[in-house]
Order: structure tokens, then C-alpha cells, then sequence
């Protein structure tokens, strides 16, 4: 018994060390611009140049328009096949993690080739279109994720008892969807528009391939022609990731504390 807890002890200790070593060299490495000394040089490089808020900027914005369409395809979907089509639910769960199967970069590739300049639908032709492209690219990749948090909190209400009752008082559709399915799966929402943001945060290839000015492209070049600052913008990706899994996790145990209604 005691050489199994040893054991559990140390695979514990030399999996935290793969992680947590690497990240303390990074910042250690972030900290030492100025010579002979830790200081926040890179950091406040950082922070001032004028490309990494333009760049953060359009990715938050880019994040936030992902989320809300994205949920606004994902939530009545899911409670579509749970209420009315429960034997398409294989088909619809297979579609969701296609885009875990298939590469980004083919993906874009088939956007570049289905919407570029010279085709019925020129999205890439002028920047919106470009825009709405990416988003659902974003769209796209976070499906499998946005899916699997709205339908597991979807599983845990009575969507037709909820139905049948909004319906026996006059509501309409949207009323439905918007006060009374919307509300009760809150916490799947956000845990995966948490997870939404993370992915379009640190996403390269299909704004690269896009050439759209967002935060993932940014890190690569900073990376490819400076020495500290890549080490700085490494720990705030990794900061903001962190700042998601941390918010998932308070709403998750604020979900299970909450007394039943």
C-alpha cells in the first residue's frame, strides 16, 4: 500500500515537473531583458507596442463574435436533437468532431478555395467578408467543444417537461428558447465559450492563411525576430488560458452548490 501511494507520489511530482519547470524557465527567461538584473522590460515592450493591442484587440472581438454565433447554432441544435430528433444524435455528434479529425489548414484551404475573389460568394475579396470567414472558421474548430458543454447541461434538465410547460402558457418559440432553455444551461455556455476564447486566442493558421491581423500570427512573428518578449507573450497566453480553465472551474462549483429550484 505504501509503495503504490509512493509511486502515485512521484508519477504526480515528475508530471508536474514536465509542466511547471519548462513554464519557471519561461518566465525566469521573460524577466531577464535588462542585464544583470529581473525586470518587466519585455513586459512593458510588450504592452506598448501599438501592433500586439491592435492584434489583441481584434481576437477579443473576433472571440466574442465566435461565441455568440456559435452558441446561437450549437444551443437550439442541441435542443432540437434532444427534444424532437434523438435518432439523429449520432450523425449530429459526428459532424461536431470532424473538425478534431480534419486539419485547420485543410479547412481553410477548402475556404480559400469554395470563397476566394473569383467565386459566386467572394468573401476573401474585401475585409468583412474576410471577417465573417474567420469567424466561422473559430465557428468550426470550437464546434466540438461548444457542443459537448451544451449538451452535457442539456442532460441534466427536462427539456420536454420545460417545453410542454412554456407551451401550455402562450410562449413562443424563441420564448422558449431564449427564457427558459438559454437560462438553464448557463453553465454550459460559458464553459464553452471559456474554451472558445482560448482556442481564438492562441489560433494561427487560419488567420495566417486568412491574413488577418490577430493575436496568433503576432506571436509567431515576434517570436521569429525578437529574443525576450516571445518569452513575455508566452506567459500572457498562458495567463489568459489559465484566467478560462480558473473561471470554468469557479462556475462549475458555483453550478453544484446552487440549491435546486
Amino acid at each position: 500500500m505504501k509503495a503504490q501511494r509512493l509511486g502515485a507520489w512521484i508519477a504526480i511530482f515528475l508530471g508536474a515537473s514536465y509542466f511547471i519547470i519548462p513554464l519557471i524557465g519561461t518566465i525566469e527567461f521573460s524577466l531577464r531583458m535588462r542585464r544583470g538584473v529581473y525586470s518587466f522590460d519585455a513586459y512593458q515592450s510588450v504592452f506598448s507596442d501599438i501592433q500586439f493591442r491592435e492584434t489583441f484587440g481584434y481576437s477579443m472581438l473576433m472571440a466574442l463574435l465566435t461565441i455568440v454565433f456559435g452558441m446561437l447554432l450549437v444551443v437550439p441544435t442541441a435542443y432540437w436533437v434532444r427534444l424532437r430528433l434523438p435518432q439523429m444524435r449520432p450523425i449530429v455528434e459526428f459532424v461536431t468532431l470532424l473538425p478534431l479529425v480534419i486539419p485547420a489548414i485543410v479547412i481553410v484551404f477548402g475556404y480559400l478555395r469554395m470563397y476566394n475573389s473569383s467565386s459566386v460568394l467572394p468573401l476573401t475579396g474585401y475585409t468583412t467578408g474576410t471577417n465573417i470567414l474567420l469567424v466561422c472558421s473559430y465557428i468550426t474548430l470550437s464546434l466540438p467543444y461548444m457542443y459537448r458543454a451544451v449538451d452535457t447541461a442539456m442532460r441534466a434538465i427536462d427539456v420536454r417537461t420545460l417545453t410542454e410547460a412554456a407551451e401550455s402558457l402562450g410562449a413562443s418559440w424563441p420564448t422558449i428558447m431564449f427564457r427558459c432553455i438559454f437560462p438553464n444551461v448557463m453553465s454550459g455556455v460559458l464553459s464553452g465559450a471559456f474554451i472558445t476564447l482560448a482556442i481564438v486566442m492562441g489560433e494561427f493558421t487560419m488567420a495566417a492563411l486568412l491574413n488577418r491581423p490577430a493575436f496568433g500570427p503576432y506571436l509567431q512573428l515576434v517570436g521569429a525576430n525578437k529574443a525576450y518578449e516571445p518569452s513575455a507573450l508566452a506567459v500572457i497566453a498562458f495567463s489568459i488560458t489559465w484566467l478560462c480553465m480558473g473561471l470554468l472551474n469557479l462556475i462549475s462549483r458555483f453550478q453544484k452548490s446552487a440549491p435546486a429550484r
